[in-house]
């Protein structure tokens, strides 16, 4: 006897390739589908006090949403802020999104804008070899220099997150040095409130 088991040696056995979900449990390949992400505005009513900036980005950093921007600023309301959170998220993920915040005591309400407003800032700073050029192409997109140099000229924009990487796209030809953007700041679109739906308990 040679002590050998029977059957195939150890590098001729099939070795399994599927990879394992979060309990541990392998997942057919052929089976498995991911979830598409989509982007979606979601739009915070807080308190409008020092520390609340960090309290919910800090639940982002734990829970690991994908954060697209986030801007916060006040409201005509005395004491409250709106923070206007854009995420790349799987409709599971957006709705946990919207239950996390809830949960935080200086929030006051939550509401993903699925019609809205959308405008963003940006300042982009650029070579001026060609100044009727760079010209033109601002006021294609509707913005303007508000700071122009020897070498380089500083092009000030508001539009939709699409219309500003559309203008970023075309001063790429006179070479762009710098950008700085806001990020998305959103309204409920006519009359209905923004935020209109209050916090909750759900888990």
């Amino acid at each position: 006897m040679t002590g050998e088991l029977p059957g195939p040696a150890p590098e001729e056995r099939p070795h399994p390739t599927a990879r394992r979900n979060e309990q541990g449990i392998r997942i057919d390949p052929d089976a498995a589908s991911e979830l598409e992400t989509r982007r979606e505005v979601i739009s915070a009513l807080v308190d409008h006090e020092p520390g609340v900036l960090a309290e919910v980005s800090g639940l982002f950093a734990r829970r690991q949403f994908n954060i697209e921007s986030l801007t916060v600023g006040p409201t005509a309301t005395g004491g409250l802020a709106r923070m206007t959170i854009v995420v790349e998220e799987t409709d599971p993920g957006v709705e946990q999104v919207k239950r996390q915040l809830r949960k935080l005591v200086p929030v006051h309400a939550v509401r993903e804008l699925t019609a809205a407003t959308e405008r963003e800032l940006a300042l982009i700073k650029v070579d001026d070899d060609d100044p009727a050029g760079v010209a033109a192409v601002a006021e294609m997109y509707g913005g303007e220099a508000v700071e122009a140099g020897a070498e380089v000229v500083t092009v000030e924009l508001t539009g939709t997150e699409s219309e500003i990487d559309a203008a970023i796209d075309a001063f790429e030809r006179f070479g762009v040095r710098e950008i700085a953007r806001t990020g998305t700041a959103a309204l409920a679109g006519g009359t209905d409130f923004t935020a209109a739906e209050s916090t909750t308990t759900d888990d």
